[in-house]
């Protein structure tokens, strides 16, 4: 479907063009500056990579479990920055923590491109109970992924 091609080739642009703005930035940079949320670049990056693996559990799960889905929502409530402190990613090697990003959303558009489009309408129910389709999740993770390459850019300008 073309949905889903074009999707995952608007993520892989974004991850290519995240990884070569992140190969040149110096340590005292990714510890120092910080976005809205008080996060350095460095757990943007590891956001980023909790991102693609909880939105690629909840694809796989919404094409063969029941609708509505209740999955748990890592992105409610400070859960996120739980998981960004429980993974140390503040201690994780630069350079694998860029590639671990850039594999792993590489991973996500192969698991979209492969959606049963016959589940795009499947449902799952946030924990502010939100309900969003499968269709409406995909399309809506390079959005995600854009406002924190945007937030990245803006902090590397200061």
């Amino acid at each position: 479907m073309e949905l889903l091609e074009n999707v995952s080739s608007d993520i892989l642009k974004l991850v290519y063009e995240l990884e070569k703005l992140l190969k040149n930035i110096d340590n005292n940079t990714i510890f120092t500056k910080r976005n809205a949320q008080n996060r350095t670049i460095k757990q943007i990056v590891g956001h980023l990579i909790d991102s693609a693996s909880n939105n690629t559990h909840r694809t796989i799960h919404l094409q063969y479990r029941r609708s509505p889905l209740n999955f748990p929502d890592y992105a409610n409530f400070g859960v996120n920055d739980k998981w960004i402190a429980i993974q140390d990613y503040d201690n994780y090697n630069w350079e694998d923590l860029v590639q671990l990003m850039k594999y792993t959303n590489i991973h996500i558009t192969n698991v979209i491109k492969n959606i049963n489009t016959s589940k795009l309408q499947n449902k799952w129910i946030s924990a502010l109970f939100t309900s969003y389709t499968l269709e409406e999740m995909i399309i809506d993770y390079p959005v995600h992924f854009r406002i924190h390459l945007d937030e990245i850019k803006e902090l590397l300008a200061q």
